[in-house]
């Protein structure tokens, strides 16, 4: 009786100990177990969809996946936090990933390999818990599993992720709501159930509960947070407010005109820099949205919008072309005189090219004559006067080659009076051409000209003792470019050669992180280069996050080249290797 007793005893005093308990001071609070929803035994197998609307989410990938992310940076608010590779199980692209939404499946391990944390906040240290996201990511250096740069210098998803986080300077990367996974190695873990007072997690005020060993998803939505043991639970990712597109697709045209003229003004960073007016240009264009609305006219909507957008000089702001547009394009520019023009260094325009039987040539006009004007009015006023079909442009010395090339298009049949005078010859003629259906003089225009199609985004060729090599894009399949630029270097570094000539004057830019990194294999230590703002509607400005220095961050030791680097650039190119 007595060891019946005692046994009573220890047991009792056992399920005490076993109970959870939290200190606050002198008080201890008993932590309840977390209210579990479909409780199958915990997740096994994780599907959903990723939706994208952002343009440019497609740009230069060719190797994207979805991995569960180990999110101890998010917990340490560490923004240099590498996942480590041994935390990275990488799913599967089940759709066309070319097409949105597209859909993953990820798989769980049985034992996941991240670090562990103990989130309970009483100054204990307990066993803690893992804790991952489902996001997505592309793969752009070295192995399948992502490193440091692939990661764009560490820390957590911002976008694309199962966890939506804040945009917002005072709390960006905040977690705001989505669903996170967590797993307990052992039972009586402790893990908040909601953000608390302050509306962040892993902070002194969150509320706690009890989770059960294994996977549990924790879905933050709710209040308090649900936590859910689904087997195969379906999570959709979420593209996040600083990735997504604005949409005014619902709105009337002058809504959505005047949508996008507020955009401009509060969001685009150069509006001073540029001395761009936007009450001015909306005062100008919006009539004729207003028009187009009257008379539901979708085209003369569309040509005003495209005016407007020509307005603004940042080769980065444009309309995507249409079938009207393209038609409208050719109509305008069908027709031509069988000649190419060039603005030389005294201010001179000459003919740089003649089509053989063109009306140019038949008039008598020879490859070098200068043209001293277009219908009576002078070349470089005409030229000023022209709007070419590729503007917006950055600069004025690119918007003027554009123009010559534009300057001297007409549709078809038009008549030109041309004043010129040939090589050698001191007399000026005038004559009057009407146009034919050649783009030959165009297309030899073209600062493309000597491009195929087919080249790759990185070539390369010994030039004596030297290596030319040609970057023809940063907005290729990135990967390839990584590794052909590898490729590059590693064959220069083993023959010794003493010096690599980029040439870079048909590139037509892309990502400046790509073209960042490619230059950081010139360097052996890191540098930072800057950081970037964007608007943010908290501070109704501009905001430069500290935490996010652009930075070049190094490759392997072996890959670093240390001789001499000149790099030729030309009129269009966007990017830059910030080497030089």
């Amino acid at each position: 009786m007595q060891r019946k007793l005692a046994l009573i005893v220890n047991l009792f005093l056992l399920v005490l100990i076993s109970i959870p308990v939290l200190a606050i001071g002198e008080e201890e609070v008993t932590i309840p177990d977390a209210v579990i929803v479909n409780d199958e035994g915990g997740p096994t197998i994780i599907t959903g969809e990723v939706a994208y609307t952002n343009p440019f989410f497609l740009a230069g990938t060719s190797d994207p996946l979805v991995i569960l992310e180990d999110q101890t940076g998010f917990v340490s608010r560490d923004h240099e936090y590498v996942l480590p590779v041994e935390s990275q199980t990488l799913g599967q692209i089940t759709s066309n990933f070319f097409v949105s939404p597209f859909t993953y499946s990820l798989t769980l391990p049985i034992r996941p390999n991240a670090p562990l944390n103990d989130v309970d906040q009483d100054g204990q240290q307990d066993t803690g818990v893992m804790i991952f996201q489902v996001a997505y990511w592309t793969n752009t250096f070295g192995d399948p599993f992502l490193e440091r740069r692939d990661l764009f210098g560490g820390g957590w998803s911002g976008a694309y992720a199962s966890a939506d986080v804040s945009s917002g300077s005072e709390t960006q990367g905040e977690y705001i709501g989505g669903s996170i996974i967590i797993y307990a190695p052992e039972a009586g873990q402790a893990f908040p159930s909601g953000f608390g007072a302050d509306n962040m997690l892993f902070t002194a005020d969150d509320p706690l509960v009890i989770v059960p060993q294994g996977y549990t998803i924790v879905n933050m939505d709710t209040t308090p947070f649900t936590f859910d043991r689904t087997s195969e639970p379906t999570i959709n990712l979420i593209e996040g407010e600083g990735a997504e597109a604005d949409d005014f697709s619902d709105l009337t045209y002058t809504a959505a005109f005047d949508a996008m003229v507020n955009k401009f003004r509060l969001e685009y960073a150069f509006t001073d820099f540029k001395g761009l007016n936007w009450d001015a240009l909306s005062a100008t264009y919006r009539p004729r949205i207003e028009a187009a609305q009257a008379n539901a006219d979708a085209d003369a909507f569309m040509f005003a919008v495209w005016d407007f957008v020509r307005e603004v000089p940042d080769g980065h702001v444009s309309l995507s072309f249409t079938q009207t547009l393209f038609d409208r394009f050719v109509l305008e520019t069908d027709g031509g005189l069988g000649i190419a023009i060039r603005e030389v260094d005294d201010g001179r325009v000459i003919v740089n090219y003649v089509v053989d039987d063109s009306p140019a040539a038949q008039a008598g006009i020879t490859l070098g004559a200068e043209i001293i004007s277009i219908n009576g009015v002078p070349i470089m006023q005409a030229v000023q006067n022209t709007r070419a079909w590729s503007e917006p442009a950055s600069t004025d010395h690119w918007r003027t080659l554009q123009r010559l090339r534009y300057v001297i298009r007409f549709p078809l049949g038009t008549d030109v009076e041309l004043t010129y005078r040939n090589p050698n010859s001191m007399r000026q003629r005038s004559v009057t051409l009407t146009t034919i259906a050649e783009r030959e003089s165009f297309a030899y225009s073209s600062f493309n000209v000597t491009s195929t199609g087919y080249e790759l985004p990185v070539e390369f060729e010994p030039v004596g003792d030297y290596l030319l090599v040609r970057i023809t894009s940063f907005s290729d399949d990135d990967r390839l470019t990584v590794i052909l630029w590898e490729r590059m270097l590693q064959q220069a570094i083993n023959n010794g050669v003493p010096g690599i000539i980029i040439d870079m004057r048909n590139n037509g830019g892309g990502s400046g992180f790509l073209a960042d990194q490619l230059a950081a294999y010139f360097f052996q230590e890191e540098h930072i280069l800057g950081s970037s703002g964007r608007y943010d509607e908290d501070v109704n400005g501009f905001f430069f996050n500290p935490e996010a220095e652009e930075i070049f961050m190094l490759p392997p030791e072996n890959l670093r080249y240390d001789g001499e680097v000149a790099v030729l650039v030309g009129t269009q190119l966007c990017q830059r290797l910030r080497v030089l």
